[in-house]
């Protein structure tokens, strides 16, 4: 029978696994980690992974990422285009809007110089509302 070989856990992270268990043994469970403890995962973490740190110490994942520097992902319901991204024109170009509304416009034609399409959009947007 063939079994896979878990990796060893590196000796700094058991030390830090029996500081924040003994932590958490003499506190409430929502009290908040020190930041001592906190900076010292924040280091095994640049180390060792945020999701192995995280998961082996039994820290919040997103809150780690935070204090490392990583971008907390909201996910937002978006109002406005992010980018407009415009591709200069070859042979064929393509346009396509999309309102709020959920409403598409699709552009294509065949040509060498660029339309007026930010008056095209302004009609679109007014023709919308």
């Amino acid at each position: 029978m063939n079994r896979k070989s878990i990796p060893a856990i590196p000796e700094a992270i058991l030390q830090l696994q029996r500081q924040l268990d003994q932590f958490r043994s003499t506190q409430s469970r929502r009290t908040k980690l020190p930041e001592s403890l906190w900076q010292a995962a924040v280091e095994l973490a640049r180390q060792h992974g945020v999701y192995s740190v995280a998961q082996l110490l039994r820290l919040d994942y997103v809150g780690l990422k935070k204090r490392l520097g990583g971008v907390a992902i909201l996910r937002r319901k978006a109002t406005k285009p992010a980018f407009v991204e415009l591709i200069a024109p070859q042979e064929e170009c393509v346009i396509e809007f999309e309102a709020p509304s959920g409403n598409k416009m699709r552009v294509q034609w065949k040509a060498s110089t660029p339309r007026d399409w930010v008056s095209l959009l302004r009609a679109w947007r007014e023709a919308e509302g």
